[in-house]
């Protein structure tokens, strides 16, 4: 593995795009706050040994300056556990030393920091790991899973290919024409839709096919037309059959349907693996693929999976479902050992078993287990990339690494331990980079 930070190197019109939505997730250190905080571990890579004692020394600045005599209260437990211990410092001239502890068996700790200040509170935290490179799966492989999906994509495939393609002047430019598609899936009537952005210029490209994060929310291609306008042909997914232009406020109400808690997509039918939405979700994404190995730009050879988190996993799912695929990228992919939390462990997004109710049921359990990213690893044959944090608190380290390390496969990984949900501009051109060796 390589240990790399995050740094930006590339300023493109894209990055005020970029930098607008890394900061509305939730981050350490807020953009525009007066606080600022710095957990420095006293092993440089974050990584420990098991039974290995950990500390972090905390700084924090005020204006840039470093805040003296305030205290910090701390709490620490495993990843995505409750916390097991408290306790307090005292900054002297803004720094002080945290004691992390240990463990016994693979996985993380996480530190949460927090204090006081003229009457506001900041808060932070940070995750250290144990032999991660030792994790290993939760949820059972099923002795027909491969069978299963063999049956579901025979039948997928007499779907009728029908393809509605018009023109999108606002995402084409002098180098690359951008089209948004209507695609029918899996059965008759049932659509999805994506952009797919081409090299003007003449030849014949590779392909990189993105499914979307999660979630019920307008998309658009902006932040990744770099990929075409660097020779790629390249397809951004939506996987709900709806019109990926509406406003925001439709999608704002179509989410609260059927996009929230129990009413969330990701458990509708989850009591029966032929009826679970995800179905027809996996199923679109070989879908795309049917019809993009029809374009006549397409070099014949190349064709990636990519994404991140909900994307990051279907990007994973695609690659084992179909030999199609030639290599995949995915950074901190979700779905992943969902049931682990069964073990008092942490578990993938979208954490079934502390943000829902019901669904602990051996129907459910069982759907998931033909449902993680963790089987459909085991599947693949092709090179794989992989980028995640430690700090995230969306689709955990612990679950990152359970997926890395099942993947049987050529595999190269980039940690960032800082990182919380995001990735860097620099970081994503990285994974362009990456594909670009794998090509034939």
């Amino acid at each position: 593995m390589k240990f790399y930070g995050t740094i930006f190197k590339k300023l493109i019109l894209l990055t005020v795009f970029l930098i607008n939505s890394i900061v509305s997730f939730a981050q350490n250190n807020p953009s525009h706050d007066d606080i600022l905080w710095v957990a420095e571990p006293n092993h440089k890579d974050w990584l420990y040994k098991l039974g290995e004692e950990a500390n972090i020394t905390i700084r924090v600045y005020r204006y840039g300056v470093l805040l003296d005599a305030a205290v910090v209260n701390y709490s620490i437990g495993e990843d995505m556990m409750p916390e097991e211990k408290q306790g307090k410092v005292t900054l002297n001239h803004g720094v002080a030393t945290v004691p992390i502890g240990t463990m016994n068996t693979p996985g993380f700790r996480d530190c949460k920091l927090s204090l006081n200040y003229k009457n506001k509170r900041y808060s932070y935290h940070i995750k250290v790991g144990f032999e991660p490179e030792k994790l290993t799966p939760y949820t059972k492989f099923p002795n027909d899973f491969k069978s299963f999906w063999d049956d579901a994509l025979k039948k997928a495939s007499t779907c009728p290919m029908v393809v509605e393609r018009e023109f999108v002047s606002e995402f084409s430019n002098d180098k690359i024409n951008c089209y948004l598609l209507k695609i029918q899936s899996v059965q008759k009537g049932h659509f999805f839709y994506a952009y797919l952005t081409l090299p003007k210029k003449q030849g014949k490209f590779p392909i990189v096919i993105s499914p979307p994060g999660a979630g019920i929310k307008p998309m658009n291609p902006s932040k990744d037309l770099f990929y075409a306008e660097n020779g790629f042909i390249r397809l951004d997914m939506e996987i709900h059959g709806i019109r990926p232009n509406l406003d925001a406020h439709t999608y704002s109400e179509i989410s609260k349907a059927f996009g929230n808690k129990n009413n969330s997509y990701l458990v509708n039918g989850l009591d029966d693996k032929e009826h679970y939405y995800m179905k027809g979700v996996y199923l679109s994404c070989i879908r795309a693929v049917d019809y993009l190995v029809t374009l006549p730009e397409w070099d014949g050879k190349n064709l990636i999976a990519q994404g991140g988190s909900q994307g990051g996993a279907l990007a994973l799912i695609t690659t084992g479902l179909d030999k199609r695929v030639t290599a995949c990228a995915a950074n901190h992919p979700a779905l992943s050992d969902m049931a682990r939390y069964k073990i008092n462990k942490a578990g993938g997004y979208p954490h079934l078993f502390t943000t829902f109710e019901g669904m602990d049921t051996p129907e459910k359990l069982e759907t998931l287990e033909y449902f993680d990213v963790v089987n459909f690893a085991k599947l693949i044959k092709v090179p794989v990339f992989m980028t995640w944090g430690f700090n995230d608190n969306v689709c955990p380290p612990t679950t990152s690494y359970i997926v890395y390390n099942t993947i049987q496969s050529p595999k190269e990984a980039l940690i960032t331990p800082v990182n919380e949900h995001w990735i860097s501009l620099e970081t994503r051109y990285n994974i362009m980079d990456w594909i670009k060796t794998t090509l034939k």
